[in-house]
Parts: C-alpha cells; sequence; structure tokens
C-alpha cells in the first residue's frame, strides 16, 4: 500500500495490493492476501481485522472513522460527514468534507478519487463500465459542494485485456461522440477493447477537472498486486480510500 504524492496538503489517496504483511492466511487460495470485501465468501472475521488493520494504519494519520459501500454498479452518489450508518450505503460514490474520515471503495473496477485544490472536500467513486457510460463522474461532481481540481485514477483493467460488446462502446459514443478513440476494433466482428482510462480521463476533463493522475496499471495483467474479477472470477477485492487529515 502506497500513499499518491503531488495531492493538496493533509489529503492522502491510496489502493492496497494483495500483499500485506499482516494479512491473515486463508483456507482458500484465491483470497490469499489483504482481501477487504466482504462478499467473496471469505470468512467475514477475516474481513472484518483485515479492516482493522487499515483503521490502525490510517489512525496514524488521524482518521477516526471509515465508511464503506455495498456497491452495485449504480450512479448513486452521498455525502457523509458526522452521520452513523447502521447499514452501509448503497451506491457508487461517496462524498465528505469531514477530516479524519475515510472513504472507502473496494473492487477492480476503475477506482477514481476527487478532490478540490484547498483540500476541504474529497470524493470516493467505483465506475464500471456501467457507472461510467451511466454518469457516476457527473453525479459525483455534482454532490461536491467545490469544482474538483484534481482526481487519481487506480490500477484497473487496461484496454488490451478488455474486450466488450458493440453495445458497450455505442452506450459512451452517444452520450460523447468523441470517446470513438478510445476503443480498438477487436478480431470479432462486433468486438472492442475499451479503454476505461481514456473514457474516465475524458469525462473529468469536460467536467473541468484539469489535473488527472494514475491510470498506469493493470490490474488484470499485475497477479502479484492486484485483484482480477476479470482474470478469475474467484478472487478478492483491494480497496481504494481517500482521507482528509485531522
Amino acid at each position: 500500500m502506497q500513499f499518491v504524492q503531488g495531492l493538496p496538503q493533509g489529503v492522502y489517496v491510496g489502493q492496497t495490493h494483495i500483499q500485506y504483511p499482516k494479512a491473515l492466511p486463508s483456507a482458500q487460495p484465491e483470497l490469499e492476501g489483504l482481501n477487504l470485501a466482504l462478499h467473496v465468501n471469505d470468512e467475514p472475521q477475516r474481513v472484518q481485522q483485515h479492516r482493522m488493520f487499515l483503521l490502525d494504519e490510517f489512525a496514524g494519520h488521524g482518521v477516526d472513522k471509515i465508511t464503506w459501500m455495498t456497491q452495485t454498479h449504480s450512479t448513486i452518489c452521498h455525502t457523509i460527514n458526522e452521520e452513523i450508518t447502521f447499514d452501509a450505503l448503497v451506491g457508487d460514490g461517496l462524498v465528505t468534507q469531514t477530516q479524519g474520515h475515510a472513504l472507502m471503495m473496494t473492487a477492480d473496477c476503475l477506482p477514481v478519487v476527487l478532490g478540490n485544490a484547498s483540500g476541504s472536500e474529497v470524493a470516493n467513486l467505483h465506475a464500471g463500465w456501467r457507472g461510467l457510460a451511466g454518469g457516476i463522474i457527473e453525479n459525483t461532481i455534482t454532490e461536491m459542494t467545490s469544482q474538483p481540481t484534481w482526481a487519481w485514477l487506480g490500477a484497473a483493467i487496461s484496454q488490451p485485456c478488455f474486450e466488450i460488446g458493440e453495445e458497450v462502446k455505442t452506450a459512451f459514443c452517444a452520450k460523447y461522440a468523441a470517446l470513438d478513440t478510445a476503443f480498438i476494433a477487436g478480431e470479432q466482428d462486433g468486438k472492442y477493447y475499451a479503454d476505461l482510462y481514456a473514457i474516465a480521463r475524458y469525462i473529468l476533463k469536460q467536467k473541468g477537472v484539469e489535473i488527472v493522475t494514475g491510470g498506469d496499471q493493470c490490474s488484470y495483467r499485475q497477479s502479484e498486486d492486484f485483484y482480477s474479477y476479470r482474470r478469475h472470477p474467484k478472487t478478492g477485492r483491494m480497496a481504494t480510500f481517500v482521507f482528509i487529515r485531522k
């Protein structure tokens, strides 16, 4: 796990990796490492312990609250600050203006983290192709109370490994015609390879986000670093996080 550099002072962003020195052993080889998802048939106590390891690590940077989501490939975004939720929020975007509050996403779809120039507001969102096409980036920016000036793209499946059908390309190009360049024709008719990073960068630029970093890894190919549902349907999940130091 590494923190992203070059962000506003006091803002911490990063993504967990499979390898983690405190990760508990698993009887299921495909879940070995720091699995952080409860919905992949891992032992709940093991997952909760892994989440506590992160909270303990983040506490050294002033974090005293973590919010997780039940993600559904939607365009739903929530703002959460001091509220205590007893049931997990359902959706794919989180926004906060509260210091010491870590926003967490678990997936191997495209993670997108946003923030403003002063470091007083951040957002974390989960963007599979359905969410990207439906408007999860646009909805999250609308939910924010200030204009985000920067974004960071976490590890996701890269274009050479992400084959999709023509209906996916149509869903994007009907909304943004310029995104035609984010697709390369496959060997079979009606098949394409989609560049999720290029799609996200384009949408972010359209929404006034000038600084976009990250987007240079592949969760599918980097099997030592990241879980990937596309690589193996039975697998764990890493997490992307953002918080403002208290």
